[in-house]
């Protein structure tokens, strides 16, 4: 039998969730939500991956923009999407959710017609089944006659190679047809029928996991030991019954007289914020630890600890945590009941789930908007022509990155509107300006906004936040409290809406700089609780320079994406002197850089000498030989073709 290449396989729901942001009122009041994927087992499969398994996924989405976004969150997860298939004729299928206080959560199912509902025997591939050690089946898709025959299907598959299925009860009354529409919420409701289905089910299961009230109906009692004894008399599965705050309580074999004398974890007792999906990120710690035969009582630890995460988060999935966060958190606890408030658990949450971004990053940075203005007054062409020589940028640096990864521009909302718009269609990476052009102390220009954080959330979730601080370790103590300030709330506004973050750094225009000058600003912002996703730092005089960069990022956050040079207009023979320097620093990942670039094409373009072709031109090759410069330093080949 050949090896199995996927630790677990998650059979079932896939959704849509879209919470609620207004916490202790109506769903009926609520005007904001937030989108996530959600869908039991599909929250699983991501839980399972954050945790270091490699899981797939069988369910169906829609032809349509949240189908896409459902695969496509998938694979950045590391799920296995080859099961998951394209359904042309439905709709991907759509939850509404809301917290009306620590107890009550109400929900709304769209579930008529939809894509995972139709999922049948012809989703079920028998060596897409083999290549798992184990597989999942879920209680709601026994509730219809086409999914109930794809996962028994899996389950048949599943035995004949020699592989494990765990079934997560995962009982939703309204969606066995129970209760109406808007009893989403409602955990329980006994069922004869419901209970003789899920009878048939328990004899070809190894796990068998639910809360007490899902091992009542698979037990069909409400006493929930004669429930789990029941089950027990069916199925030698090893039963888990999850009890919330208290953890949970594990029989492999006999059932005891107390359901206390059950295996057990550590419980970990957190403030309540949302219990929608605690479940399914317990189940992910529970199969970290069950396929990589683990003592149950570590398993149990595991889960608990994950159902804790996400009862103290807002939404499912995306807020289960990663390896390194469930370690840090085992390791250090918390010092909070709030999870959400730990702001060295969230850093660690962030820092590990930011989408993939290439190892090195090679950007054209034209968010310049005084320069620009400068140069076009000095030609006496209309300032409003700065945004179509934008666009052009965009299209010269398309011509340079020519689809390959490790590329992006930074482009700013005043005259660069039209050049985001069209950076996207390229894929570029892209950093966006807070700060007011030359301020100091840092003042943010936020365009029309009064509130920051109502300014980057309509920035889409790929652009990165940037802020230029003009900042010397000698400046004045008033100075340096009020910039360190202004930063601070850059860095918690961007945390607040999920947005990446670039500071630059520029000490060299305000005072003498030395071997240590820039670290020692990087050592102080990170400890006031700054940590950027990226240091935007000027050339430095020698190597130890760089390393003490390199050992300050080090030593406050690892997780740290790197360092980008900047230019500040300097030759591109300097420039490349300076990239031979940095680039034996390997914190330094690349360079942004701008009027090397685009100052004299802006110069002879704004003064009618040059025309579109001429201006694309000539900023793509002043790109392509920094391109050329940078891989030279690093040793990479090809990057400039």
């Amino acid at each position: 039998m050949a090896e199995p290449t996927l630790d677990v396989i998650t059979i079932g729901r896939s959704s849509v969730d879209l919470y609620g942001q207004q916490v202790g009122g109506r769903l009926e009041d609520m005007g904001n939500f937030v989108k996530a994927v959600g869908g039991s087992p599909t929250n699983m499969a991501i839980g399972a991956a954050r945790l270091g398994l490699k899981p797939g996924l069988i369910t169906r989405v829609g032809d349509e923009h949240m189908g896409r976004f459902l695969r496509e969150q998938l694979e950045r997860e590391g799920v296995d999407t080859n099961g998951v298939h394209t359904d042309p004729d439905r709709l991907t299928a759509l939850v509404i959710l809301g917290i009306r206080d620590d107890k009550s959560f109400p929900l709304i199912f769209y579930r008529t017609d939809c894509a995972d509902g139709a999922l049948d025997e012809s989703d079920i591939d028998e060596n897409y089944i083999a290549s798992a050690k184990a597989i999942v089946v879920t209680g709601t898709h026994f509730s219809r006659p086409n999914t109930d025959a794809a996962q028994r299907k899996a389950m048949r598959l599943a035995r004949k190679h020699g592989r494990k299925v765990a079934f997560d009860i995962d009982y939703r009354p309204n969606l066995w047809g129970l209760a109406g529409h808007g009893a989403g919420e409602e955990r329980y409701i006994g069922s004869d029928q419901v209970t003789r289905h899920l009878m048939e089910i328990l004899p070809s299961c190894d796990l068998v996991v639910g809360t007490e009230e899902e091992l009542h109906i698979a037990g069909g009692s409400t006493d929930t030991l004669e429930a789990i004894r029941t089950i027990r008399q069916v199925s030698a599965a090893t039963i888990v019954c999850k009890r919330g705050p208290m953890g949970c309580v594990v029989f492999p074999g006999a059932i005891p007289d107390d359901i206390e004398d059950g295996i057990k974890g550590p419980g970990y007792p957190v403030e309540v914020f949302n219990v929608l999906g605690a479940g399914d990120g317990f189940m992910g710690g529970f199969l970290r630890g069950w396929l990589t035969d683990q003592p149950l009582e570590t398993t149990c630890a595991w889960a608990n600890a994950c159902g804790a995460f996400a009862v103290s988060r807002l939404m499912c999935s995306s807020e289960y945590p990663t390896w390194p966060e469930l370690q840090h958190f085992l390791q250090h606890g918390s010092p909070y009941r709030a999870l959400r408030k730990d702001e060295a658990l969230n850093q660690v949450h962030w820092s590990t789930t930011r989408r993939p971004q290439a190892g090195t990053l090679k950007a054209f940075a034209i968010d310049h908007r005084s320069q620009l203005e400068e140069i076009a007054d000095r030609a006496g062409a209309p300032r409003q022509r700065i945004e179509q020589f934008k666009a052009l940028a965009v299209k010269a640096a398309a011509s340079v990155a020519r689809g390959a990864a490790g590329y992006g521009m930074l482009l700013d909302g005043t005259y660069g509107r039209e050049a985001l718009f069209r950076a996207v269609d390229h894929d570029f990476w892209v950093a966006r300006p807070l700060e007011q052009p030359g301020s100091r102390p840092l003042r943010l220009e936020i365009e029309g906004h009064t509130s920051l954080g109502a300014a980057l959330a309509e920035w889409p979730v790929t652009h990165t936040a940037k802020v230029l601080c003009f900042y010397h370790p000698d400046d004045a103590d008033d100075l340096k409290r009020d910039q360190e300030r202004e930063l601070r709330r850059v860095f918690d506004a961007c945390r607040s809406v999920g947005r990446e973050l670039l500071v630059e750094i520029i000490a060299s225009r305000h005072g003498p700089v030395s071997d240590d000058t820039t670290a020692s600003i990087i050592r102080r912002l990170y400890a006031l609780g700054i940590k950027p996703d990226w240091w935007k730092l000027e050339a430095q005089p020698t190597a130890a320079a760089w390393w003490a960069i390199a050992a300050a990022i080090e030593n406050n956050d690892q997780l740290c994406r790197g360092v980008l040079l900047l230019g500040l207009d300097a030759p591109e023979d300097e420039l490349a002197r300076a990239f031979a320097l940095a680039a034996q620093c390997p914190a330094v990942k690349g360079f942004a850089i701008g009027r090397t670039i685009f100052a004299e094409p802006a110069r002879a373009w704004l003064a009618g000498r040059l025309d579109d072709e001429g201006a694309v031109s000539a900023m793509a090759g002043n790109f392509r030989r920094l391109v050329a410069a940078w891989d030279d330093a690093t040793g990479a080949q090809g990057s400039a073709a």
